[in-house]
């Protein structure tokens, strides 16, 4: 019993990215599978890519771009990196440095 609930506090914990156990893209709580095939998933990734930078478009958007990222992170370093540059970047942004946080304080 300990296990299933385990299982469901990982799933839960996990809010955007890529679930490797279950080659599974994880948005929130929306879950998209990935194809199976190597070359689907670099087609893909690269079709989502190209679809974006053509955003402009009516059909096609902006929020195509990070999600070909994301999708080309399973299988290319230099977006794998590129992803993980940005998360890092965005949780420092996110969070106060700790001189701020003793400067609101003081305040």
């Amino acid at each position: 019993m300990t296990e299933s609930n385990d299982n469901t506090q990982k799933q839960t914990s996990r809010r955007f990215g890529i679930d490797h156990s279950t080659r599974q893209i994880v948005m929130g709580s929306v879950r998209i599978p990935l194809p199976q095939s190597r070359a689907a998933r670099l087609s893909v990734g690269g079709l989502l890519v190209a679809g974006g930078c053509l955003g402009f478009l009516p059909v096609l958007g902006f929020w195509m771009v990070p999600l070909g990222v994301l999708v080309l992170s399973h299988d290319l370093h230099v977006a794998r990196r590129m992803r993980r540059r940005f998360s890092v970047w965005w949780q420092k942004r996110r969070k106060p440095a700790p001189h701020q946080l003793k400067r609101a304080a003081a305040q």
